[in-house]
């Protein structure tokens, strides 16, 4: 005696339609914010960065030993990333735009390769007795940053990065005396500038 078949095969049961909702939805919500710019880029935090740089630019003129000169412009760098860290929160969280999301992850990983460079760059000048190509170099490597990262926020930001540039190629070919001023007029002027430009146009 034969054995007895279903007429029909079961088939298995088709995903639940919230199921299926859900991943629709996570996949827009992906997709929308890998389009999306990273806005959290302040501008009143540039503001306070720029007024800070003045303010190390009047003191590291009175440095004429090479060291203290140094050491004046790298303790400024560590409280420009303290207030630029604590002002892209402080916008971020107004904003309920999380920092770490993909377009700031991406602003972040275009931004650091040339500050890393920078970096390098610092200690082998020191080491070989160039300091007086570091502010030419420091804000180069700054607006290449700052233009990089610029692809993925506002239209101001790469023109910023563009400008510290055009800056730092002047710093490079102008007399060694100038590079303090330089400095200022970058780190100084052009931080508040636009910095007050995406205060008013991006909301702070």
């Amino acid at each position: 005696m034969g054995s007895v078949r279903p007429i029909r095969t079961l088939r298995e049961e088709p995903p639940a339609l919230h199921t299926r909702a859900m991943d629709n939805l996570r996949y827009i919500r992906e997709t929308m914010e890998g389009a999306s710019a990273f806005t959290a880029v302040p501008g009143w935090g540039g503001v306070a960065m720029g007024i800070t740089a003045l303010g190390t630019a009047a003191l590291a003129s009175t440095r004429s030993d090479q060291k203290l000169w140094l050491g004046t412009w790298i303790g400024e760098a560590l409280i420009s990333f303290c207030i630029a860290a604590w002002a892209v929160y402080r916008k971020a969280g107004r904003a309920a735009f999380p920092p770490l999301s993909k377009p700031g992850r991406k602003f972040a990983l275009s931004f650091s390769p040339p500050m890393i460079a920078g970096l390098l760059l610092t200690i082998a000048l020191y080491r070989a007795g160039h300091v007086e190509m570091l502010p030419g170099s420091w804000l180069l490597l700054y607006g290449a940053a700052v233009t990089n990262a610029g692809a993925f926020s506002v239209r101001i930001v790469p023109a910023m990065g563009l400008c510290f540039m055009l800056c730092g190629v002047c710093a490079l070919f102008s007399p060694a005396g100038w590079g303090n001023g330089f400095m200022a007029a970058g780190f100084g002027g052009l931080h508040i500038l636009f910095g007050l430009v995406i205060a008013r146009k991006h909301g702070g």
